[in-house]
């Protein structure tokens, strides 16, 4: 592994940071790093957009605009950004992760933070991000970001929260100071499964909220899904380990709303787009940028069959993208299922009538 560069912080709470991603995240990261003072290592593998960011300042293909402010410093030399950070996030989309990870492992180095912004899961093995870093960096501090955070409002400095999951009490506090800012509140938890697992979940369920938007769907209708999607998802990660009252948190229902309402996430515009009558190919086409919730949809469908979790908005989906099925014989198949349980977590009562 590299040698850990001389520290520039010195109780100045500014830090060399590197970010691993030019899409629209890493972009939102790098711009907050920025505005809160810290030298940013920005990397992405095109040239043409990191001379771009050098010379304009703004990423035209992600967040048109957008100016950054700050010691950003746009590099396609992923060692270089690496050797001079002490910390460092990954922004890269999931099927990529391992492999960037991997090729370069020997450029991290002992004890340095590493923090997974990807909301995703590796398909061979159910793997999460946090758990490639452990494998890949065994020497490096690891943790996961995740929460209702949509890439374009955060560039905007409009108000907004995330949850940084982490083992290590330091990795969790300097991860808070390193982004805490009047606008982006960082909260802390230390369930990195559960945290990171409800940030891949989610995308398949704003997929099932785009398609219930461009049908028209009413309100109660849209709420129904939503919560549903809840109760699913919890109890598919509670079955692998996770915390139940993660769900009930920002990374778990915070992000599920976030995305489940706004045309500004990339999964309910692919959703939309197919309820308008688009091949899944062409609403993909068409969005220009990854929507990990295609590629969550195939494993977590494959995973719940293999381990009897009940899931039938992630079988509906599935029948409708991959096996050609109609919207509404699917809708029609979801409101025919038995009705279950409305709640199925109950913390026992602790004050006494």
């Amino acid at each position: 592994m590299s040698e850990k560069p001389a520290s520039r912080n010195n109780g100045s709470n500014t830090y060399d940071v590197a970010v691993l991603g030019g899409g629209s995240f890493g972009t939102a990261m790098a711009k907050v790093l920025g505005e809160n003072g810290h030298a940013v290592h920005f990397w992405m593998r095109d040239e043409g957009q990191a001379e771009e960011i050098r010379s304009t300042r703004i990423n035209h293909r992600y967040m048109p605009g957008m100016t950054l402010e700050g010691d950003i410093r746009p590099t396609t030399d992923l060692a270089e950004a690496v050797g001079k950070a002490e910390i460092v996030l990954v922004a890269i989309p999931s099927k990529a992760f391992r492999a960037v990870i991997r090729e370069h492992s020997t450029e991290f180095f002992d004890g340095q933070i590493v923090v997974s912004l990807t909301k995703g899961i590796e398909e061979h093995g159910f793997k999460l991000m946090s758990e490639i870093l452990i494998e890949e960096l065994p020497r490096c501090r690891s943790g996961v970001l995740s929460g209702p955070n949509l890439a374009a409002e955060i560039v905007n400095r409009e108000l907004t929260a995330t949850v940084i999951a982490a083992k290590d009490p330091e990795v969790r506090r300097t991860v808070q100071e390193l982004l805490g800012c009047e606008y982006f509140r960082v909260y802390a938890n230390v369930d990195v499964y559960g945290v990171e697992l409800a940030g891949a979940l989610k995308n398949i369920y704003a997929i099932v909220a785009g398609l219930a938007s461009a049908l028209n769907m009413g309100e109660n209708a849209r709420a129904m899904l939503i919560t549903r999607g809840l109760a699913e998802m919890s109890r598919f990660a509670v079955s692998l380990g996770a915390n139940p009252m993660t769900f009930m948190g920002l990374a778990g229902v915070g992000d599920l709303i976030a995305t489940c309402t706004s045309s500004k996430s990339r999964n309910f515009r692919v959703g939309y787009a197919i309820g308008k009558g688009k091949k899944l190919d062409e609403a993909v086409q068409e969005l220009g940028q990854v929507a990990e919730g295609i590629y969550t949809l195939k494993l977590v469908r494959e995973k719940s069959e293999a381990i009897g979790i009940y899931m039938p908005l992630v079988r509906g989906l599935y029948e409708i993208l991959y096996e050609g099925a109609s919207i509404n014989a699917v809708i029609s198949s979801l409101m025919m299922a038995v009705q279950n349980s409305d709640v199925e977590f109950i913390l026992p009562r602790t004050i006494a009538q």
